[in-house]
């Protein structure tokens, strides 16, 4: 969140000074959400206790892998009662069905004595052969799908698997290790979070996320009804039927570790993205890159329906821009099949990041621009050429769960509507929606009858839904008020009586908050505050639909810090990312603080650069167009 907030912004226009757009400090990612969670040392004594049984139906609940039930099975339904879509194929089920092709069964050889196998469960498994001994990344999600990849990997190499590395701590990474084991001891290789976050699968809340994965995953379903999970063809576990082959890590890291495993060198890297212990692995002699889970040929998960903590957007931005410094010529992910071709994997590598970073700033930049998560999510759909990507369909991950769980991962659950602190309870809201349905009053006038009979809640929320259909009438407006205004008399915390009322004073014209004028912030705090976040600020406040055919880079070098930054701005992207490029449409020299004054509307840019305080290198037309982009 922004250090000091001066002011709301008028709804419906993104924040922005007077050149670059505000000097507020870039929205900081809040701390990472954790569920709750049992030291290691507590969770396996309580496996022990809970027996092995309890143990696996509690770590197979996180994922959502059926277990035992206290009650009869539900026998599952007919295939007519799950298949809406019998008769003609809706378009979007056809291209669900299309993508099956995805996960083939098949072991392909990447490069050398790369090979990955495909479609034996619902994640993918690597095996990378070395002189003497071979390594298995990711080890399926039981011990039968193990089974059949090792057979496989057996059929090229009867070497010894000496090491096996899990890239996170999800089930279908880690549950068939002891099976490429083969009785052996070998070294376990993860991230030295990954070990406690298999513990906390033992958390409270896996009785919520067990009915919920059920559903995404379809595992009720009858196969027919289920053309695949998304990012495999199928989970592969039932409990009765599966088996658990988990190893616990006997190596870990933190950031960074490099080694050399029969005759191959690796590097690990920590990338957290769609988990915290997230990790790629890099081998530079055949130029190899195995990204985990923060890439799949699918719109990426920022947010799985089935329950997770709020997922770093922003680290997994610059987990993927970590991957494409290293320039790799074979992309070999965990779910979906590889690509080889440096071209090829940079330009799938750069779409994928640009499609998370849009989704992320777009969705910043009207939320400081006051709009709901509703509101949002109508006006932030990817951009054509990124829509038009095979490897961003949205078979798995959805642009507009995405949204919401950026906006709730930076605000919390409240929207900023008064009208939404005190929600009408479910049962509640259904007889009053049934009492209305059959009055023949209009939504303005079930406000005011609510009003009248004291019904303060349900008042505003009536008249905030009829705001929707007539947003400048000031009757609806006043019966949002006086409701609010009565709603505050009531409360016992401060807090929610000051927001009612403020957004009652808001709603009859007595209270304007203005909106942030940077020109108006103290000049020794805008001097203090620091140019790293000045200039990533920039990435939230691009008026991207203004930049979906624009491609330029622009150099800065801010010559009392001796330090170089680069502003990329790439159809509807703003990448900014410290260091000198090489190529630039235009670069310009100047003082981090004049540089500061110029973006507040303090100092003028063509003064600047007439006194000679800013120097411009290449084409002004470059400079001033791209420095539009990011206006008020």
């Amino acid at each position: 969140m922004p250090s000091r907030i001066l002011a709301r912004p008028e709804r419906g226009r993104p924040p922005g000074g007077p050149i670059l757009g505000a000097v507020t400090p870039p929205t900081m990612s809040p701390r990472r959400l954790r569920t709750p969670r049992i030291a290691p040392g507590l969770a396996r004594a309580g496996a022990l206790l809970l027996g092995a049984a309890a143990v696996i139906a509690a770590v197979a609940s996180l994922l959502g892998w059926p277990h035992r039930d206290r009650g009869p099975r539900p026998q599952p339904p007919s295939p007519a009662a799950v298949q809406p879509d019998a008769g003609v194929e809706h378009p979007a089920l056809a291209r669900l069905r299309a993508h099956s092709r995805e996960f083939e069964p098949a072991l392909i050889n990447v490069v050398g004595g790369v090979h990955v196998a495909i479609g034996e469960g619902l994640a993918n498994s690597i095996l990378i052969e070395g002189t003497d001994g071979a390594i298995v990344v990711d080890t399926m999600e039981s011990a039968e799908a193990a089974t059949k990849v090792l057979a496989l990997f057996r059929g090229v190499t009867d070497k010894p698997v000496r090491t096996i590395v899990y890239t996170h701590f999800h089930p279908d990474h880690t549950f068939g290790a002891s099976v490429f084991a083969e009785g052996r001891p070998v070294e376990v290789i993860a991230h030295r979070r990954t070990d406690a976050l298999l513990d906390e699968v033992m958390d409270v809340v896996s009785p919520t996320i067990y009915p919920r994965s059920m559903r995404q995953f379809g595992t009720h379903l009858p196969p027919a009804a289920v053309p695949n999970a998304g990012i495999g063809p199928r989970l592969d576990y039932v409990e009765g039927r599966n088996r658990i082959a988990l190893l616990r890590p006997t190596r870990t890291f933190a950031e960074s570790l490099d080694l050399e495993v029969a005759g191959v060198r690796l590097e690990l890297r920590h990338a957290p993205g769609e988990t915290e212990d997230q990790l790629f692995v890099w081998l530079p002699e055949s130029r190899v890159l195995l990204p985990a889970d923060n890439l799949y040929r699918s719109f990426p998960n920022l947010y799985a329906i089935r329950g997770t903590p709020y997922r770093d957007v922003r680290r997994w931005i610059a987990s993927l821009d970590a991957m494409r410094a290293l320039r790799p010529a074979h992309l070999v992910p965990s779910h979906t099949r590889p690509i080889s071709g440096e071209a090829e994997v940079m330009r799938v590598l750069t779409d994928y990041r640009d499609a998370i970073q849009y989704v992320h700033d777009q969705t910043i930049r009207w939320m400081n621009a006051g709009l709901t998560p509703d509101e949002i999510v109508e006006r932030v759909t990817l951009p054509p050429h990124l829509a038009a990507s095979p490897w961003l369909a949205q078979h798995y991950g959805r642009v507009d769960w995405s949204v919401r769980a950026i906006h709730a991962g930076q605000v919390g659950w409240f929207d900023g509507d008064a009208a939404r602190l005190f929600p009408v309870p479910p049962q509640e809201r259904a007889r009053l929606l049934q009492a209305l349905a059959g009055s023949g009053r209009s939504l303005a006038e079930e406000a005011g009858r609510a009003l009248a009979a004291g019904e303060l809640q349900w008042a505003a929320e009536m008249a905030d839904a009829a705001l929707r259909l007539a947003p400048g009438d000031a009757a609806l407006r006043g019966i949002k008020a006086r409701a609010l205004t009565a709603m505050a008399g009531r409360q016992e915390s401060a807090n929610a009586r000051n927001y009612l009322l403020t957004a009652a004073g808001e709603l009859s014209g007595e209270i304007a908050i203005a909106r942030r004028d940077p020109s108006k912030l103290p000049l020794e705090q805008l001097h203090a505050f620091p140019i790293d976040g000045f200039m990533r600020g920039l990435t939230v406040r691009l008026r991207a639909e203004e930049a979906l055919e624009t491609e330029r880079t622009i150099g800065f070098e801010f010559t009392d810090l001796g330090r170089h930054w680069t502003l990329i701005v790439r159809r509807g992207v703003a990448e900014v990312r410290e260091g000198r490029t090489e190529q630039a449409d235009a670069r310009l020299a100047v003082s981090a603080m004049r540089w500061k004054e110029i973006a507040a509307g303090l100092r003028g840019l063509p003064a600047a650069l007439a006194t000679g305080e800013a120097r411009l290198e290449g084409s002004p037309v470059a400079l001033i167009s791209t420095l539009r982009l990011f206006r008020e």
